[in-house]
């Protein structure tokens, strides 16, 4: 059995993963971090650093702001630690990496499964692609509440693209004001932010008279408390160090 502390536990990604532990016989919340009131059959603390309770690890879905906390508690407690809030800033994403020489810390922009597969695909094949003279352009479609652009898996994507290639592209975000050719090298983002649109990414080729496209569609956030709970199950019992969902996949 799996213990878990939910830290955003009243969260809508929150309430997504407390609700599939309910029927899940190898994971259970053994406690809650939230600052909204909630009635849960758990204990829920303000605060992280005021939680009491024993746990195998820490799953969070939170806000940027709030994961510097939520890492030097795990560190603290030597709890392994599922970071999938995203929008991160480089100062957290190098507490994290100093965190991983001490205890687990598992970080992935995507907790889906079928985004961890094709972001695979890319990092072997889009070479193939880019060397045949294919532009490459990312668009991602999200709800009107979401904070972050581009996405945190359109990086992720784009990274796997870019490794493929040797780090050969650079990152474009906005052309308006652009007067000039599109470059050889750059890799564009495009955001969509509209109504309750839970998550649409594309990976376009362009090449001359064909395209290629990768594309997922998120129908539920109950794809991404899948793969957190995943996630939450394979790290309990790892090695101090660093491990995203490639690493859940290649044990799958």
């Amino acid at each position: 059995m799996t213990k878990i502390i939910m830290n955003g536990c009243n969260g809508k990604m929150g309430r997504v993963i407390c609700g599939l532990c309910k029927n899940d016989a190898d994971a259970v919340i053994a406690a809650g971090v939230d600052m909204v009131p909630a009635n849960t059959d758990f204990p829920v603390f303000g605060n992280i650093k005021d939680c009491n309770i024993d746990a195998d690890v820490i799953i969070d879905f939170s806000t940027a702001s709030a994961v510097p906390q939520v890492v030097e508690y795990a560190v603290e407690k030597g709890i392994p630690a599922v970071i999938c809030t995203t929008g991160l800033s480089d100062e957290t994403l190098a507490l994290i990496d100093e965190a991983s020489k001490s205890v687990p810390m598992f970080r992935s922009a995507n907790m889906s499964l079928g985004i961890n597969l094709i972001a695979s695909i890319l990092k072997k094949y889009s070479s193939v692609l880019y060397e045949a003279g294919f532009d490459v352009e990312i668009v991602e479609r999200h709800h009107n509440q979401k904070i972050d652009a581009p996405s945190g898996t359109a990086i992720l994507l784009g990274d796997a693209v870019n490794e493929s290639v040797d780090n050969a592209l650079e990152y474009v975000y906005d052309r308006s004001g652009v007067r000039q050719k599109r470059d050889r090298k750059e890799l564009g983002f495009s955001a969509v932010r509209g109504g309750t649109i839970v998550g649409d990414h594309e990976v376009i080729f362009a090449g001359k008279d064909e395209v290629v496209e990768f594309t997922h569609s998120a129908y539920s956030k109950e794809v991404f408390a899948v793969g957190a709970l995943k996630a939450a199950k394979f790290i309990k019992d790892k090695k101090p160090g660093k491990y995203d969902m490639q690493d859940v996949m290649s044990e799958i």
